[in-house]
């Protein structure tokens, strides 16, 4: 059985990029538990495709990795579990989740759904062009770790653009959703791409802003939704193994490596 073995993470800390773990919302008061911790570390590695789709997380190596409990483990991959980010299964153990061609439509149709609330709610408000400024300046550090070849902080920004312009609106269990289809998406995306193949989302990002700040619903609808076509339309060329699951397309990643 492999080691997992434990990578840096290589983010330039002048981009500011927000480590995916936090957008979900602030820990309960006090110092972070092992278990917050674990959960942590495991939920980032997958959102930085540090840990794939199908990774097999055991849990001695999990221990080892982490220097903590088996009960620690246990009660960070419960909660994984219940976030959809991992799939235990009886004498198979855990494994980071592997989307069946379904859940690729049905995610990617909730995306779209609520991304369009979040547009229509945010092209209502006078103030709207002054709320984007700080997502204006999350894109362009967005382009900064692209053109930098930071591919940590580029994925960590991508993802946090969609999010952040949601907790604009300062509607909780909205952000809380979307939060949680975009962490889904990436997992998602990770199965048929390489970070390299999709160039552009900091311009589709400039246009879906431009959009709202003129609040144009409509226009900015059209962007979002091209947007969201182009990551679900890439899925169609990953293998489906005939077992209602898609398998990555580099399966040497497969090996469990944070």
């Amino acid at each position: 059985m492999a080691m997992l073995r434990l990578k840096p993470v290589r983010a330039t800390q002048d981009l500011k990029a927000p480590r995916a773990s936090t957008l979900r919302g602030p820990l309960p008061a006090g110092a972070p538990s092992d278990v917050d911790r674990v959960y942590g570390e495991i939920f980032d590695a997958a959102m930085d495709r540090r840990l794939l789709p199908g990774a097999k997380l055991t849990e001695s190596a999990l221990c080892a990795a982490f220097d903590c409990s088996r009960g620690t483990v246990r009660a960070a991959l419960a909660r994984l579990a219940h976030d959809k980010l991992v799939a235990i299964e009886p004498n198979r153990g855990a494994t980071v989740w592997q989307a069946t061609p379904k859940e690729v439509h049905d995610v990617f149709a909730m995306r779209r759904a609520l991304e369009g609330v979040v547009i229509d709610m945010l092209t209502a408000l006078d103030d709207v062009a002054d709320r984007l400024a700080p997502l204006r300046e999350m894109v362009d550090r967005e382009q900064r770790a692209f053109e930098q070849g930071d591919r940590i902080s580029w994925l960590r920004l991508s993802n946090a653009f969609h999010v952040e312009l949601a907790r604009l609106l300062d509607n909780h269990v909205l952000t809380e959703m979307l939060a949680g289809l975009c962490a889904r998406t990436t997992l998602i995306i990770a199965l048929g791409d390489a970070p390299e193949d999709s160039t552009c989302s900091y311009l589709e990002h400039r246009d879906i802003l431009d959009c709202i700040a003129g609040r144009d619903a409509p226009g900015a609808r059209d962007a979002m939704d091209h947007h969201l076509k182009d990551c679900e339309q890439r899925m169609d060329a990953v293998p489906d193994t005939g077992a209602g699951l898609r398998h990555p397309r580099r399966h040497h990643a497969l090996t469990p490596s944070i």
